[in-house]
């Protein structure tokens, strides 16, 4: 396959992926957005630097980057996007491809929003406590055993559950999220 067809078929495949995504191959590249991300200090890539890799067929490397798993989802750099890109939608995007592709293997960032997705989906919300102890435990036992005091602390004010509650019409919740997923297999097949 030419490379031209490569790094073409990269770029389709993240706008393909991410809601109006069409609007990433009008990045001037100005770095607004990097300037803007709370954690772009954190991230290997700023997210101009990644755009610049998409659009050069730079998969690997893409994917392999740490930006979209430090991206804590605020948003600030797509309003601040001169070209309306939706930037926070294509890291979620990145995020799904490298999952998919077996490529977010340096990030237990993958562990961590899989365990979330786990309570989501069999109580239709979160629960810390299952998070922490099933996340922490298995990936980082020294951060649980350091965060222990904390989350006692939490018990004893009441700001931390210790069963999971499970939200009204969970049923639908669930069948919904079934046709999301049903609809993302389609589109990526």
């Amino acid at each position: 396959m030419p490379e031209a067809a490569v790094r073409e078929s990269f770029l389709e495949q993240v706008v393909r992926e991410t809601p109006n995504g069409e609007r990433l191959k009008r990045c001037i590249q100005c770095g607004s957005c990097g300037g803007s991300c709370p954690s772009g200090a954190e991230m290997e890539l700023t997210p101009r630097a990644l755009f610049a890799l998409i659009r050069a067929g730079d998969k690997e490397r893409v994917l392999r980057a740490n930006t979209m798993w430090k991206c804590v989802s605020c948003y600030f750099c797509t309003v601040r996007c001169p070209q309306e890109i939706p930037i926070t939608d294509v890291m979620y995007a990145l995020k799904r491809i490298a999952i998919r592709e077996g490529l977010a293997v340096e990030s237990d960032a993958p562990a961590l929003a899989h365990t979330f997705s786990r309570y989501v989906d069999r109580y239709g919300r979160s629960f810390e406590l299952g998070i922490a102890s099933r996340y922490l435990l298995v990936h980082k036992p020294g951060t649980a055993l350091r965060m222990g005091p904390t989350g006692l602390s939490m018990l004893r004010r009441g700001r931390l559950s210790l069963a999971p509650k499970r939200i009204r019409d969970l049923e639908g919740f669930q069948a919904i999220v079934a046709r999301a997923r049903e609809l993302e297999r389609e589109e990526s097949a």
